[in-house]
């Protein structure tokens, strides 16, 4: 599945709106997209254990996720595990194997996974290792570290046992090759498009942890990094509350701490809906805010289950895999203008 017009045109035009070949149709809201926005708001029961979300329409990640899971997994080994469904897709070019590269023409990856106690790894301008999410665990596990990057990163997950392989595929070198003819060469945003996948996982013992990945933006100057692999910003678990991650223009994440933001909100008693609500708002009023040129979506979970999602635009979803259901829900969103 195309993710990558996730970040609209600067015009917004209607062709600019189209997320996905999944959501090309949907050019108005439906009753049904209605009705999935009020079962995110009104999810207030608690919750069938275990559970998995993950952003946008990821079934294959969640369905893994969710097969460890009820094997006797734990959410940790869950969420892992449903992140490399997507790294190993090479036609997602939004993480992983594929995706899309920097100016220069090199696939970097950034990634980040944090357990029920708050540890937390993330590797972060990682080549040529496709499985970026099991390089932060292992930074998590087997080093006095948080974060590894670049070539340090490298040298550490070949360590590790890892297989180095050309991470640019035919299909995201012509798409480079494109964009070199087409494409300003400056770093203005909304001129290329990205993606992240996050997951986060409620296990049969209400433990949570979360992880994210992503190649970043395409055709980025060479190291620029997002939010996606900084705890806190594109990834936050707090076991005692719950847990949020981030997708998105990064440095409008990064900016307001995010994940760590809509936790927070959680912990003063708002529902998962309503912290992600306040922290796109946190976005959208900040003085001369440039919010219409960029796109910034959350998805959150309390420890009793009750999930959420908000975006500053429209075409956000959000996967669910819970009680048998693997499905996807329309996110809600600020600008309804």
């Amino acid at each position: 599945m195309k993710r990558r017009h996730f970040i609209k045109n600067a015009t917004l035009s209607g062709a600019g709106l189209a997320l996905a070949s999944s959501l090309v149709g949907c050019a108005e809201q439906s009753s049904e997209e209605k009705n999935n926005a009020a079962v995110i708001a009104s999810d207030t029961a608690t919750a069938k254990l275990p559970m998995v979300i993950a952003t946008w329409h990821v079934i294959n990640a969640t369905a893994k996720a969710m097969e460890v899971l009820q094997a006797g997994g734990n959410a940790l080994d869950a969420v892992e595990q449903g992140c490399r469904v997507e790294e190993a897709n090479e036609k997602g070019q939004s993480v992983g194997k594929g995706g899309l590269p920097d100016r220069d023409g090199n696939v970097t990856l950034d990634a980040c996974i944090m357990d029920k106690h708050g540890n937390c790894g993330s590797v972060v301008y990682l080549q040529d290792i496709t499985h970026a999410v099991s390089v932060a665990r292992k930074v998590m596990e087997d080093t006095p570290h948080v974060m590894l990057a670049g070539e340090g990163a490298k040298q550490f997950a070949l360590s590790k046992g890892f297989k180095p392989e050309d991470l640019l595929t035919e299909a995201s070198k012509k798409a480079w090759e494109k964009w070199k003819i087409e494409a300003q060469y400056k770093p203005i945003i909304n001129i290329e498009n990205h993606d992240t996948i996050g997951i986060l996982a409620i296990d049969k013992n209400g433990d949570i942890s979360g992880a994210c990945t992503t190649s970043g933006l395409a055709y980025k100057l060479g190291g620029r990094v997002g939010d996606s692999p900084i705890i806190g910003s594109g990834l936050f678990v707090d076991n005692e509350i719950g847990a949020c991650v981030a997708t998105g223009l990064g440095e409008e994440v990064v900016k307001t701490v995010g994940s760590f933001l809509v936790v927070e909100l959680m912990r003063q008693g708002k529902s998962p809906q309503e912290a992600c609500e306040e922290a796109i708002s946190r976005i959208v009023n900040k003085p001369n805010s440039q919010f219409k040129d960029f796109q910034v979506g959350y998805i959150a979970v309390n420890k009793k289950g009750e999930t959420g999602s908000y975006a500053v635009h429209e075409w956000f979803s959000m996967t669910k895999f819970q009680d048998g259901v693997n499905a996807q829900i329309q996110s809600d969103y600020f600008n309804k203008a």
